[in-house]
């Protein structure tokens, strides 16, 4: 007989993997901490973060990432392009810091569409073959270890689970800090961050790229 807690191990195990993968302050992470300092489209912002997560995550634990594992070439192409677009983020980002604005209740108002914002979220979620390396391949592999159907589909609902506990609390919770973000500085500060973030990415993905 399967005790409850056997039961809930493959679920806490995506969990927690998903978890580690996911919380820190990337690219696409960075994309919706700043949405969130101007309460901004933050929920479609990170529904569709949570939702690419998962997507990619069930592809991931249904066979794709064993797949592009036997295709490099395709990943290295992934990675040159995603390298580049995260360079002319950093560039944006970089621009924003040398002319900041304040956090004002008139914020909102100047704020970019949300097709716009979400197309650059798009930019930022499946441009970066870092988010293949995690949630397709690694997550993907690692689901091996559960038997079908129902421990490796508890498996893959633990690891979307911390995406979108992620997302959504790096959304929401960013108000705490506006405060904060209602100094100039504090928004050139957040801004050369993010560029630094950007290309440091973009660098290791460039090398990456030119090795193969």
């Amino acid at each position: 007989m399967i005790t409850a807690a056997a039961a809930h191990a493959p679920f806490l195990s995506g969990l927690l993997l998903g978890a580690s993968l996911i919380v820190a302050i990337g690219a696409q992470s960075a994309f919706v901490l700043r949405q969130g300092l101007l309460q901004s489209h933050r929920f479609p912002v990170a529904l569709f973060c949570a939702l690419s997560d998962a997507l990619l995550i069930a592809a991931g634990v249904g066979g794709l990432g064993i797949a592009i594992g036997h295709h490099p070439r395709a990943l290295a192409f992934v990675a040159g392009a995603g390298a580049l677009a995260l360079v002319w983020y950093g560039v944006q980002a970089l621009r924003r810091a040398i002319h900041p604005h304040a956090l004002t209740a008139d914020t909102h108002g100047k704020s970019s569409s949300m097709w716009r914002v979400i197309a650059t979220c798009a930019g930022f979620t499946w441009l970066n073959p870092h988010v293949y390396l995690d949630t397709v391949l690694l997550i993907g592999s690692l689901a091996s270890a559960w038997p079908l159907p129902g421990p490796r589909l508890l498996f893959a609902i633990g690891a979307a689970t911390s995406s979108f506990i992620w997302f959504f609390a790096l959304a929401y919770g960013a108000r705490l800090l506006a405060p904060l973000f209602r100094k100039p500085m504090a928004w050139r500060v957040l801004d050369i961050l993010i560029a630094l973030v950007m290309w440091s990415i973009a660098s290791k993905l460039l090398m990456s790229f030119l090795a193969r």
